[in-house]
């Protein structure tokens, strides 16, 4: 069938203003595969990052970016050949991008730095890397946090007494900056003499209970006030006092991070406060700033996440209420 001059000229005008559109499309449908890394899979902490990484994805999809986000980490949180393996793994699979949660800030570098070699991107979350490489680092400011938890523990010992710092586990970069913040912070407090700051923790419950043990049994006739640097640092010290006898405000005790448990010990007396991140947020932020990285667009190298401490003064604040009950349902399935 011979066209018309005129129907040609239609058609060929058609095809010309849809491939450009066609194109245009093709490039904002194409799918980023997101992989997010954290510390370890099982504390609450790393739930909400999951949640906030999530909810990321969510709005980017419903914006018209489609993501697949994979969730990998290990297991407990001194795994660190684990997690090394894990961006390894991720590499190779050449993901668009990786939000990471690095267990050992120098163990991770090198790795980080592979991926980051092979055009993938590179978000650091909750712990700093050694690495200048890195398209953003989203993080609480610890070394505030720190301090924050320091001022907290000398209002309620009224600025006199003896303290413990239970550290949490060497080459972990988050809390090793609570940690100089508390004991910068707590030299504001003169009155205050720090009996015991080199004793760790260890990565899970269980070792930070055996660890708080023996820091009670050498110090518990005279200690009055106790710092933890993270949730599980702190649920241990609360089983151990508790055992101790020196619970209900016996000795004074301020950790970081929040749980069900260790609300559950602010609200019944057991601890004086709780310095808390906001995981989720972070989580989102993460996952967001990715995305702007991955699409060549200009994000901060540095992103805060915010911190508060949570008393029994303030606990029923609204926006404290939503910080320690993070939507974890709506965004995880069981």
């Amino acid at each position: 069938m011979v066209l018309s001059k005129r129907l040609l000229s239609l058609l060929v005008c058609a095809v010309a203003a849809a491939v450009p559109f066609a194109s245009v499309s093709a490039q904002e449908a194409k799918k980023l595969t997101i992989a997010v890394i954290p510390k370890g899979t099982t504390h609450e902490f790393w739930k909400s990052i999951h949640a906030g990484a999530i909810k990321s994805q969510q709005e980017l999809e419903a914006a018209g970016q489609p993501v697949e986000l994979i969730w990998k980490g290990p297991l407990k949180e001194d795994d660190r050949e684990g997690q090394i393996q894990v961006v390894e793994n991720f590499t190779s699979m050449k993901v668009s991008g990786m939000v990471l949660a690095p267990l050992d800030a120098t163990a991770l570098a090198e790795p980080a730095e592979g991926a980051i070699g092979q055009k993938i991107p590179v978000v650091v979350i909750d712990s700093a890397l050694n690495s200048k490489k890195v398209a953003a680092f989203v993080a609480t400011n610890n070394f505030e946090g720190g301090k924050l938890g320091a001022k907290r523990l000398g209002e309620v010992l009224g600025g006199k007494g003896k303290a413990i710092l239970l550290r949490y586990q060497e080459g972990s970069a988050s809390t090793e900056e609570r940690e100089k913040g508390f004991l910068e912070g707590i030299k504001a407090v003169p009155g205050i003499e720090v009996i015991s700051s080199n004793q760790h923790s260890g990565a899970t419950r269980d070792t930070a209970y055996q660890a708080s043990q023996n820091l009670l049994n050498r110090y518990g006739q005279e200690v009055n006030g106790i710092f933890t640097p993270n949730e599980s640092s702190t649920a241990g010290m609360i089983l151990a006092l508790k055992e101790a006898g020196l619970a209900g405000g016996k000795v004074k005790h301020v950790g970081f991070d929040s749980s069900a448990p260790l609300v559950t010990a602010l609200k019944a007396g057991d601890v004086q406060g709780l310095v808390v991140q906001d995981p989720v947020t972070m989580g989102y932020l993460g996952v967001k700033t990715l995305v702007s990285a991955i699409k060549g667009e200009k994000v901060e190298p540095k992103v805060d996440t915010p911190v508060n401490v949570i008393t029994p003064d303030n606990i029923s604040d609204p926006k404290i209420v939503e910080l320690i009950n993070p939507p974890l349902s709506k965004y995880l399935k069981e």
